[in-house]
């Protein structure tokens, strides 16, 4: 039999037992005639970001650097996240993926996806019989 210790505060910082590894929340809505994808993303320089559509899959990808406050002093505790992170959304066929924009604003990434014109609603003129 294998002896294992038990730590009991382990559950306690469940986070500090896994890979710096993270994925920025994105929330995904229609508005009106198109689709917006907006992620939280703070500290992140602007020219970190890649937006990419490609095959239909809109993908996210950055990277946030590691900053160390401490540059005198002794570091404590280091919560906040940094590396690299990539999101992919599997667009529906009825979007425009070659008319994509991102705009990025206070650690917000806005991109919005247009609707194709065939998907769009439209009037149908009704004939007199």
């Amino acid at each position: 039999m294998k002896l294992v210790r038990w730590d009991p505060f382990q559950d306690l910082f469940p986070i500090e037992n896994q890979p710096t590894r993270w994925a920025p929340p994105v929330d995904v809505f229609e508005q009106g005639d198109r689709l917006v994808f907006k992620a939280e993303i703070p500290g992140v320089d602007r020219d970190a970001l890649n937006v990419t559509v490609e095959d239909g899959v809109l993908t996210i990808h950055g990277e946030r650097q590691e900053e160390s406050e401490a540059k005198d002093g002794t570091t404590y505790r280091q919560e906040r996240v940094h590396g690299t992170f990539t999101r992919r959304f599997a667009l529906p066929k009825h979007v425009d993926g070659s008319k994509v924009t991102a705009a990025y604003k206070d650690g917000v990434l806005e991109v919005t996806v247009p609707k194709a014109e065939s998907a769009k609603p439209r009037k149908v003129e009704i004939q007199a019989a």
